[in-house]
């Protein structure tokens, strides 16, 4: 069948920058849709599915060397069905193909490349594939023939590959229920992370070292817990090593994706809104137990990058910036000495070489090529006095600005539910820990929007919003996350339609996504597209899984709302995942969160009486400041009582004392008398956690 030469027109109508940016490749490119299989099917062809996203490095350079190639080309229009997928749009997508990818190779990472029959089943599964074949990895001109003809000749062989696969997946769904997790599935995880801590540089392991600030999050709450300060120092570490090392933008602000060495210092450049919203809760979550202002400063520092450079007009937060600008990982953020030299004075230079490592001859190392570049990444080499601070700050703002005027990375501009909902739950939480209402207020805006875009009459979700166009139905990180968020908000405004929407949409997620058979939610709605599998996904990588933030939303919200249903469902979530807990728990660190809540001290403290009176300011400024990480907090206006009695009943008759800000509080299933004032309260407060165990 002949094709024009390109054709544009498939791909560039999308709504994914990923997308768009193959949309002129020589690869006659399909997304993900009936058009594609069909076609795989009129034509007996297999399938090359390839998928990736935005600011993946090694996708781009895939797509340089072999998508915009004419010779790879050729062999895939010839003798494939080319489908793109943009795996943040189709998380459900990539998810079971990374699992097949994981299974066949052993390994997985994007890009992700599937060779599949036209009815979706795979027999060939790799990650990032060269042009040509070096050092024993098979290249795209070699390796296109070989699946061809084995497609052509080898079919009965290829069936037996897919059905095993499919075989293996199948199974890999059926998970029996276990005991209960419970405080010694908290104390192995943390024995678990003292034999990988790295003492000299922070972090876990060797290279390379990701942020996973829910682990640090899990240590935090176990050191809450326990009172042993070995896990706040490891917290501690980590955090200061992630903030002086070049995994931070020193001059901008943010995160990088990760860090390639186990210093922290050489990172991979990307930055991604997750991670910021992850990192925002473990630094605020730190500064709430330590009280140490440089957590503060860094949580802070987050926002600022967050507010300038990641926020959409309508409020709502973009999804990612690349690695790449000019065709070169990190050029916009490495630093040459003799532009240094012309920018600064020769003091600031200096200054940069004490503090900031700055090298004559450069000091960044290229991860892929091994060797010393000319050029330099900042990164603290100590802590800064305040006068170092203050002589550093303006510098700092100079260099901001003169790199303003360089080629930025690439936005990834589209907006993700799931993921503004991390951002609006961490800013939520910053803006309570640090009484901010610009923090809280942002929250808001981006809460507003995202209920408006992708929120439908129906009350379900949609997961991705570009340039005015919402689609694509939500999946269950999107409900998860986003309750979350609601949660957080609600304890920072006492907005009680906060707290109704936050039922509605687990009540919504329930019904659309809960195994009544099994427990446990699906990744994909029960009346979603049918996929090879109907996943459900427990692990915690980069972000928590949907079902541990949905065990953490559900034994919220069964404290908040008195309903037992919701504490059930949690405990059934762990229960499918006990025996995995047990030989990997750092796998499931935000669960164990969860499980941690449960366990104790877990507290619901209710506040009656006048939001605006003296006495109930300082009783909201004494939750404010003291570290309670598992509590609910409900608020009980004297004036409208009512629609909080609505979703939570047991409130009906907690009234302030005598017109006084009083405070319920009840611990572990059992409540103390009503504390009236502050000082009753957080007597109330710190017997309840001496009293659990």
């Amino acid at each position: 069948m002949s094709r024009p030469a390109h054709h544009p027109d498939r791909l560039a109508g999308s709504s994914s920058p990923y997308l768009l940016q193959h949309a002129n490749n020589p690869v006659h490119w399909y997304p993900w849709g009936e058009e594609a299989f069909a076609a795989a099917a009129a034509e007996n062809k297999p399938v090359f599915l390839s998928i990736g996203y935005t600011t993946c490095h090694w996708c781009h350079v895939m797509a340089h060397e072999s998508f915009e190639d004419d010779a790879v080309a050729a062999l895939l229009n010839d003798r494939f069905i080319a489908i793109k997928v943009d795996r943040e749009e189709r998380p459900d997508i990539d998810q079971i193909y990374m699992a097949v990818c994981q299974m066949m190779t052993g390994a997985g990472g994007w890009p992700l490349t599937i060779v599949m029959s036209p009815d979706k089943r795979p027999f060939f599964a790799a990650t990032y594939i060269p042009r040509e074949a070096r050092f024993g990895r098979s290249g795209m001109l070699e390796l296109l023939p070989k699946l061809a003809d084995a497609w052509a000749g080898e079919r009965d062989k290829i069936e037996a590959t897919a059905s095993a696969v499919i075989e293996a997946l199948s199974k890999g769904t059926r998970l029996e229920s276990g005991d209960d997790l419970s405080a010694a599935d908290l104390s192995l995880a943390a024995a678990h992370y003292r034999e990988r801590f790295d003492a000299r540089n922070g972090g876990f392991g060797s290279k390379p070292k990701f942020p996973s600030p829910h682990q640090l999050i899990f240590l935090l709450r176990q050191y809450y817990r326990t009172g042993d300060g070995t896990l706040l120092e490891m917290v501690e570490s980590t955090l200061t090593g992630m903030r002086h090392g070049g995994l931070f933008d020193q001059v901008g602000f943010g995160f990088h994706r990760y860090s390639t060495d186990e210093f922290w210092l050489v990172p991979h450049f990307e930055k991604m809104l997750y991670d910021q919203a992850m990192l925002l809760m473990a630094y605020t979550e730190t500064y709430q137990a330590t009280g140490k202002p440089a957590y503060q400063k860094t949580a802070e520092e987050i926002i600022t990058y967050l507010s300038r450079d990641m926020t959409s007009p309508e409020g709502m937060f973009y999804s990612a910036e690349d690695a790449d600008s000019e065709g070169e990982e990190g050029k916009f953020y490495l630093w040459r000495m003799d532009e240094l030299k012309h920018l600064l004075t020769p003091d600031e230079v200096d200054f940069l070489g004490a503090h900031l490592n700055l090298r004559e001859g450069g000091n960044f190392v290229d991860e892929a090529t091994g060797r010393q570049s000319a050029t330099n990444i900042l990164h603290l080499t100590g802590v800064l006095t305040d006068e170092q601070h203050q002589q550093w700050k303006p510098v700092r703002e100079q260099l901001l600005a003169h790199r303003a005027n360089r080629v930025r990375p690439e936005l990834d501009d589209k907006v993700l539910t799931d993921w503004n909902g991390l951002m609006i739950a961490a800013l939520a939480q910053a803006g309570l820990a640090f009484n901010n209402s610009a923090y809280i207020r942002m929250a808001e805006k981006a809460t507003s929007a995202l209920l408006a875009k992708m929120r439908q009459n129906d009350g379900r979700l949609l997961h991705r919003y570009r340039q005015g166009q919402a689609g694509i139905d939500g999946h269950l990180d999107d409900y998860a996350f986003l309750v979350w968020a609601l949660l957080n908000l609600y304890e920072a405004t006492f907005d009680i339609d906060l707290l109704g929407i936050a039922v509605d949409l687990t009540e919504t997620a329930v019904e659309h996504f809960w195994d009544a058979d099994q427990g446990g939610f699906y990744f994909t709605a029960n009346d979603g597209e049918p996929l090879l599998i109907r996943n459900k996904d427990f692990y915690d990588g980069a972000i928590p899984s949907g079902n541990s933030v949905s065990a953490m939303n559900l034994l919220r919200l069964s404290h908040i709302t008195g309903q037992a249903e919701y504490a059930r469902k949690a405990t059934a979530i762990g229960r499918l995942v006990a025996g995995q807990v047990a030989q990997a728990p750092s796998s499931f660190t935000y669960l164990l969160c969860a499980v941690a809540f449960e366990v104790g001290p877990q507290f619901e403290v209710v506040l009656a009486g006048h939001r605006e009176s003296e006495d109930m300011s300082g009783m909201l400024a004494a939750l404010r400041q003291s570290y309670h990480p598992q509590k609910v907090v409900l608020f009980r206006p004297e004036d409208n009582p009512a629609p909080l009695a609505e979703l939570a009943p047991f409130t009906a008759r907690q009234a302030a004392v005598d017109g006084k800000a009083t405070a319920y509080v009840c611990h572990n299933h059992a409540c103390e008398a009503p504390a009236i004032g502050t000082d009753e309260m957080l007597a109330a407060l710190d017997r309840s956690q001496v009293a659990s165990p």
